[in-house]
């Protein structure tokens, strides 16, 4: 599984972006694409219109990870071990729940993300 980052649920739809040629090489493959609470809720809030939330929604039909307990503490973990970083906070809870799902991440970020690969996160 791969779990969308907010800005793969973003770029996935524009023709001739990297994102979407992955988008379309994995959709494909079959490869099955989920996405986090979170990145959703960065998605959502736009700016996109009611269209494209509903074309990337059957994109990932409706596999958007919650998040419950486990995957709220071990961001707190992921949060403290890359060093406290205020700006970091929704990328942790991210991170978090493609670690607890076993999926694999795709991001554009992936400067800030590699920080977790010590701790389990598995990048595109």
């Amino acid at each position: 599984m791969i779990q969308l980052d907010s800005n793969y649920l973003i770029l996935g739809t524009v023709a001739s972006t990297l994102q979407s040629a992955d988008l379309q090489r994995w959709l494909s493959q079959r490869e099955v694409t989920s996405t986090s609470a979170v990145a959703w809720m960065e998605f959502v809030t736009g700016p996109v219109g009611p269209e494209l939330v509903e074309t990337v929604r059957q994109i990932i039909e409706d596999r958007i990870v919650p998040i419950g307990r486990e995957e709220a503490e071990l961001a707190a973990t992921l949060f403290n071990a890359v060093g406290r970083k205020r700006a970091l906070r929704y990328d942790c809870l991210i991170a978090a729940t493609a670690i607890r799902s076993g999926a694999r991440l795709a991001t554009a970020n992936r400067s800030d993300f590699s920080l977790f690969v010590p701790y389990g996160l598995d990048l595109v």
